[in-house]
């Protein structure tokens, strides 16, 4: 039996990697709370590989309430404080800080717009954008500085162009990998 191809990205030996390639990255998501944490974990990634954020996901879904934005909104300093002293998570203070800023911002966004779905797929009037090869673009440059703009943290263009390849607003799956599909 052959091997899938995957994006070079992936690592073989990491069940969690080949799984989150195979069936989330690059799926186009319409739930806001899915959409928070994927933004939530993507700022977390900054600096790091998704690799190791992937590895402690279920350790931040406990941490943060399950990505609850609510709950994460609410978050004081002994939460806070108590996050920074997780071991089991990214551990940085600044990070950690943005997180609930962003919460706050992400439901601001929410009201304004009747959903984050609806506001974030408003810049490509809702359809999938397909491009391989970047770490940044036109896009993502308009979104991080808009969301800059409100007021959020850890959201520079490279981050948002991470972010809009896991939500699927952009579809980058490398052409030889199996999951490529190319528009009609």
């Amino acid at each position: 039996m052959q091997e899938k191809i995957r994006c070079s990205w992936v690592n073989p030996k990491n069940p969690l990697s080949i799984q989150y390639h195979d069936e989330e990255w690059g799926v186009p998501v319409h739930n806001d709370h899915k959409l928070f944490e994927m933004l939530i974990l993507e700022s977390f990634q900054a600096g790091l590989s998704w690799e190791c954020i992937l590895n402690k996901r279920e350790a931040f879904r406990r941490a943060f309430d399950d990505f609850d934005p609510e709950k994460v909104c609410g978050y004081g300093k002994e939460k806070q404080a108590a996050l920074q002293q997780n071991s089991s998570i990214v551990r940085n203070k600044l990070k950690i800080r943005a997180a609930v800023n962003n919460a706050n911002i992400f439901r601001a966004i929410q009201q304004e717009w009747g959903s984050f779905d609806r506001y974030l797929w408003h810049w490509t009037e809702g359809k999938i954008v397909y491009e391989t090869g970047k770490a940044s673009s036109v896009l993502s440059n308009m979104v991080s500085k808009d969301l800059k703009q409100r007021g959020m943290k850890f959201v520079g263009t490279v981050i948002i162009y991470s972010y809009l390849q896991a939500v699927g607003v952009i579809h980058s799956h490398e052409d030889t990998c199996f999951c490529r599909h190319h528009p009609s």
